[in-house]
Protein backbone atom coordinates (compact mmCIF):
# COMPACT_ATOMS: atom_id res chain seq x y z
CA UNK A 1 0.00 0.00 0.00
CA UNK A 2 2.85 2.18 0.78
CA UNK A 3 4.67 1.78 -2.11
CA UNK A 4 1.41 1.99 -4.53
CA UNK A 5 0.86 5.45 -2.75
CA UNK A 6 4.71 6.66 -3.07
CA UNK A 7 4.24 6.03 -7.18
CA UNK A 8 1.08 7.08 -7.48
CA UNK A 9 2.73 10.84 -5.48
CA UNK A 10 5.55 10.32 -8.15
CA UNK A 11 3.27 10.42 -10.47
CA UNK A 12 1.77 13.12 -9.58
CA UNK A 13 4.63 15.21 -8.82
CA UNK A 14 5.92 14.13 -12.25
CA UNK A 15 2.73 15.54 -13.98
CA UNK A 16 2.48 18.72 -12.63
CA UNK A 17 5.63 20.13 -13.95
CA UNK A 18 4.18 18.85 -17.21
CA UNK A 19 1.21 20.70 -17.23
CA UNK A 20 3.07 23.67 -16.65
CA UNK A 21 5.42 23.58 -19.17
CA UNK A 22 2.25 22.48 -21.42
CA UNK A 23 0.68 25.70 -20.49
CA UNK A 24 3.55 28.19 -21.03
CA UNK A 25 3.70 26.41 -24.35
CA UNK A 26 -0.26 27.50 -25.14
CA UNK A 27 -0.51 30.96 -23.67
CA UNK A 28 2.93 31.93 -23.64
CA UNK A 29 4.35 34.25 -26.64
CA UNK A 30 6.75 32.42 -29.13
CA UNK A 31 9.27 33.91 -30.59
CA UNK A 32 7.63 33.68 -34.30
CA UNK A 33 6.20 36.02 -36.54
CA UNK A 34 3.60 35.09 -39.01
CA UNK A 35 3.51 36.24 -42.32
CA UNK A 36 1.10 36.60 -45.05
CA UNK A 37 1.05 38.15 -48.81
CA UNK A 38 1.46 41.71 -48.42
CA UNK A 39 0.82 44.95 -51.22
CA UNK A 40 2.11 45.20 -54.69
CA UNK A 41 3.41 48.57 -56.00
CA UNK A 42 3.75 49.13 -59.66
CA UNK A 43 7.29 50.81 -60.24
CA UNK A 44 5.82 52.07 -63.45
CA UNK A 45 3.03 54.00 -62.24
CA UNK A 46 2.52 55.80 -59.30
CA UNK A 47 2.16 54.86 -55.51
CA UNK A 48 0.09 56.83 -52.92
CA UNK A 49 -0.22 59.55 -55.68
CA UNK A 50 3.46 60.15 -56.20
CA UNK A 51 5.47 58.22 -59.13
CA UNK A 52 7.94 55.71 -57.81
CA UNK A 53 10.48 56.84 -60.78
CA UNK A 54 10.80 59.98 -61.06
CA UNK A 55 13.95 60.70 -64.41
CA UNK A 56 15.68 63.75 -65.06
CA UNK A 57 18.50 64.76 -67.61
CA UNK A 58 17.16 62.47 -69.95
CA UNK A 59 14.07 62.00 -72.05
CA UNK A 60 12.09 59.20 -70.87
CA UNK A 61 9.20 56.63 -72.51
CA UNK A 62 6.17 55.98 -72.39
CA UNK A 63 5.47 52.64 -71.02
CA UNK A 64 2.56 50.26 -71.17
CA UNK A 65 1.70 47.28 -68.84
CA UNK A 66 3.08 47.03 -65.03
CA UNK A 67 5.82 45.81 -62.85
CA UNK A 68 4.71 45.27 -59.99
CA UNK A 69 7.70 45.03 -56.42
CA UNK A 70 5.89 42.64 -54.19
CA UNK A 71 5.62 42.86 -50.29
CA UNK A 72 4.76 40.21 -47.14
CA UNK A 73 2.93 41.31 -44.12
CA UNK A 74 4.46 40.18 -40.53
CA UNK A 75 3.57 40.56 -37.76
CA UNK A 76 4.85 43.41 -35.72
CA UNK A 77 8.08 42.56 -33.70
CA UNK A 78 6.62 43.20 -30.20
CA UNK A 79 3.28 41.07 -31.47
CA UNK A 80 2.45 38.05 -29.28
CA UNK A 81 2.40 35.13 -31.28
CA UNK A 82 1.31 32.10 -29.74
CA UNK A 83 1.30 28.33 -29.78
CA UNK A 84 -2.60 28.46 -31.61
CA UNK A 85 -1.26 31.12 -34.09
CA UNK A 86 1.88 28.93 -34.89
CA UNK A 87 -0.41 25.91 -35.76
CA UNK A 88 -3.16 27.76 -37.50
CA UNK A 89 -0.53 29.10 -39.63
CA UNK A 90 2.01 25.69 -40.32
CA UNK A 91 -2.08 24.53 -42.18
CA UNK A 92 -2.59 27.60 -44.13
CA UNK A 93 -1.46 28.17 -47.47
CA UNK A 94 -1.90 31.74 -47.72
CA UNK A 95 0.47 32.56 -44.47
CA UNK A 96 4.35 31.37 -42.99
CA UNK A 97 5.44 30.91 -39.50
CA UNK A 98 9.31 32.52 -40.09
CA UNK A 99 11.66 32.86 -36.99
CA UNK A 100 11.25 36.32 -35.52
CA UNK A 101 14.87 36.51 -35.75
CA UNK A 102 14.47 36.02 -39.70
CA UNK A 103 12.05 38.95 -39.73
CA UNK A 104 13.36 41.69 -37.59
CA UNK A 105 16.72 41.80 -35.96
CA UNK A 106 16.82 40.99 -33.07
CA UNK A 107 18.10 43.25 -29.72
CA UNK A 108 16.59 46.41 -31.23
CA UNK A 109 13.38 48.52 -30.57
CA UNK A 110 10.61 48.86 -32.80
CA UNK A 111 11.95 52.18 -33.52
CA UNK A 112 15.62 51.07 -35.05
CA UNK A 113 14.40 48.39 -36.87
CA UNK A 114 12.07 50.66 -38.78
CA UNK A 115 15.28 53.45 -39.70
CA UNK A 116 17.23 49.85 -40.14
CA UNK A 117 14.60 49.01 -42.77
CA UNK A 118 14.06 52.48 -44.15
CA UNK A 119 18.26 52.28 -44.80
CA UNK A 120 18.39 49.46 -46.39
CA UNK A 121 15.57 50.38 -48.74
CA UNK A 122 17.43 53.81 -49.31
CA UNK A 123 21.05 51.41 -50.60
CA UNK A 124 19.11 49.37 -52.53
CA UNK A 125 17.50 52.36 -54.21
CA UNK A 126 20.94 53.93 -54.57
CA UNK A 127 22.32 50.29 -55.92
CA UNK A 128 19.19 49.62 -58.42
CA UNK A 129 20.02 52.80 -60.14
CA UNK A 130 23.53 52.43 -60.45
CA UNK A 131 23.10 48.70 -61.28
CA UNK A 132 20.02 50.00 -64.22
CA UNK A 133 22.71 52.92 -65.50
CA UNK A 134 25.61 50.84 -65.64
CA UNK A 135 23.53 48.22 -67.66
CA UNK A 136 22.26 50.93 -70.57
CA UNK A 137 25.88 52.50 -70.25
CA UNK A 138 24.42 56.03 -69.31
CA UNK A 139 26.56 56.47 -66.28
CA UNK A 140 28.30 59.96 -67.19
CA UNK A 141 25.02 61.28 -69.21
CA UNK A 142 23.56 63.84 -65.96
CA UNK A 143 20.66 61.37 -65.21
CA UNK A 144 19.44 61.99 -62.18
CA UNK A 145 16.91 58.87 -60.69
CA UNK A 146 14.67 59.78 -57.58
CA UNK A 147 12.94 56.74 -55.97
CA UNK A 148 9.72 56.38 -53.77
CA UNK A 149 7.70 54.02 -52.51
CA UNK A 150 5.77 55.27 -48.87
CA UNK A 151 5.69 52.68 -46.53
CA UNK A 152 7.96 49.99 -47.85
CA UNK A 153 11.04 49.10 -46.39
CA UNK A 154 13.93 46.72 -46.80
CA UNK A 155 15.90 45.77 -50.14
CA UNK A 156 14.22 43.28 -51.26
CA UNK A 157 12.59 45.58 -54.58
CA UNK A 158 15.79 46.44 -55.94
CA UNK A 159 15.51 44.36 -58.96
CA UNK A 160 12.35 45.81 -60.27
CA UNK A 161 13.47 49.20 -59.59
CA UNK A 162 15.95 48.74 -61.98
CA UNK A 163 13.94 47.10 -64.14
CA UNK A 164 11.55 50.26 -64.31
CA UNK A 165 14.31 52.62 -64.81
CA UNK A 166 15.47 50.51 -67.73
CA UNK A 167 12.21 50.06 -69.19
CA UNK A 168 11.78 54.21 -68.89
CA UNK A 169 15.02 55.19 -70.55
CA UNK A 170 15.63 52.43 -73.28
CA UNK A 171 12.38 49.39 -72.89
CA UNK A 172 13.32 46.75 -74.92
CA UNK A 173 16.19 48.84 -76.60
CA UNK A 174 13.63 48.51 -79.75
CA UNK A 175 11.58 50.72 -78.99
CA UNK A 176 8.92 48.06 -77.20
CA UNK A 177 8.11 47.90 -73.57
CA UNK A 178 9.93 45.45 -71.11
CA UNK A 179 6.80 44.03 -70.17
CA UNK A 180 5.33 43.51 -73.54
CA UNK A 181 1.94 44.69 -71.62
CA UNK A 182 1.60 42.42 -68.99
CA UNK A 183 1.48 42.29 -65.62
CA UNK A 184 5.29 41.45 -64.58
CA UNK A 185 5.89 40.82 -60.62
CA UNK A 186 8.73 39.81 -58.57
CA UNK A 187 11.47 40.34 -55.83
CA UNK A 188 14.92 40.09 -55.52
CA UNK A 189 17.70 42.39 -54.61
CA UNK A 190 20.78 43.91 -56.65
CA UNK A 191 24.02 45.30 -55.97
CA UNK A 192 25.10 47.87 -58.02
CA UNK A 193 27.11 45.36 -60.53
CA UNK A 194 23.53 43.90 -61.62
CA UNK A 195 23.97 40.82 -59.58
CA UNK A 196 20.22 39.45 -58.23
CA UNK A 197 19.90 38.15 -54.53
CA UNK A 198 17.36 35.82 -52.76
CA UNK A 199 14.76 37.34 -50.67
CA UNK A 200 12.61 35.99 -47.46
CA UNK A 201 8.48 35.04 -48.63
CA UNK A 202 8.73 34.37 -52.10
CA UNK A 203 5.71 31.56 -51.53
CA UNK A 204 3.69 34.66 -50.06
CA UNK A 205 5.11 36.90 -52.75
CA UNK A 206 4.27 34.83 -55.71
CA UNK A 207 0.09 34.62 -54.26
CA UNK A 208 -0.14 38.51 -53.79
CA UNK A 209 1.50 39.21 -57.49
CA UNK A 210 -1.25 36.65 -58.80
CA UNK A 211 -3.66 38.24 -56.77
CA UNK A 212 -3.20 41.91 -58.73
CA UNK A 213 -2.97 40.81 -62.11
CA UNK A 214 0.23 39.70 -62.38
CA UNK A 215 0.95 36.66 -65.24
CA UNK A 216 4.73 36.37 -64.79
CA UNK A 217 6.77 36.66 -61.81
CA UNK A 218 10.87 37.04 -61.89
CA UNK A 219 12.20 35.14 -58.98
CA UNK A 220 15.90 35.04 -57.72
CA UNK A 221 17.26 31.42 -58.95
CA UNK A 222 18.26 30.00 -55.52
CA UNK A 223 14.15 30.23 -54.68
CA UNK A 224 12.87 28.55 -57.32
CA UNK A 225 12.15 25.52 -55.08
CA UNK A 226 10.06 27.91 -52.77
CA UNK A 227 8.39 29.47 -55.25
CA UNK A 228 7.12 26.18 -56.59
CA UNK A 229 5.84 25.13 -53.53
CA UNK A 230 2.46 27.31 -53.54
CA UNK A 231 2.48 28.77 -56.68
CA UNK A 232 -1.00 30.32 -58.21
CA UNK A 233 -2.60 28.86 -61.33
CA UNK A 234 -2.14 30.86 -63.88
CA UNK A 235 1.61 32.61 -62.83
CA UNK A 236 4.78 31.73 -64.67
CA UNK A 237 8.37 31.97 -62.77
CA UNK A 238 11.11 32.85 -64.59
CA UNK A 239 14.38 32.45 -62.59
CA UNK A 240 16.80 35.49 -63.00
CA UNK A 241 20.43 36.01 -61.09
CA UNK A 242 21.26 39.18 -62.89
CA UNK A 243 19.73 42.10 -63.99
CA UNK A 244 20.72 41.31 -67.67
CA UNK A 245 19.31 38.18 -67.90
CA UNK A 246 15.86 39.87 -66.55
CA UNK A 247 15.95 42.05 -68.76
CA UNK A 248 16.83 39.50 -71.80
CA UNK A 249 14.07 36.99 -70.62
CA UNK A 250 11.51 40.09 -70.54
CA UNK A 251 12.45 40.88 -74.08
CA UNK A 252 12.79 37.46 -75.64
CA UNK A 253 8.93 36.73 -73.23
CA UNK A 254 7.79 40.02 -75.13
CA UNK A 255 9.45 39.11 -78.81
CA UNK A 256 9.03 35.03 -78.70
CA UNK A 257 12.09 35.04 -79.62
CA UNK A 258 14.99 33.07 -77.84
CA UNK A 259 14.83 31.21 -75.11
CA UNK A 260 13.22 32.26 -71.22
CA UNK A 261 14.36 30.01 -68.67
CA UNK A 262 11.72 27.97 -66.23
CA UNK A 263 11.87 27.01 -62.56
Amino acid sequence: MLSRLTRLQGVVACAVPLVGLLATAVFAPLPFSVAQPGMTANVLGENQGTPVITISGAPTRKTSGQLRMTTIEATGPDADVRLADVIDGWFRGDQAIMPRDSVYPSGQTTKEIEQHNTEQMEESQDAATRAALKYLDRTDDGIKVTLKLADVGGPSAGLLFSLGIVDKLDGDGDDGDLTGGRTIAGTGTIDTDGTVGAVGGVALKTQAARRDGATVFLVPRAECSEARSELPKGLRLIPVTTLEGAVSALTALESGKGSVPSC
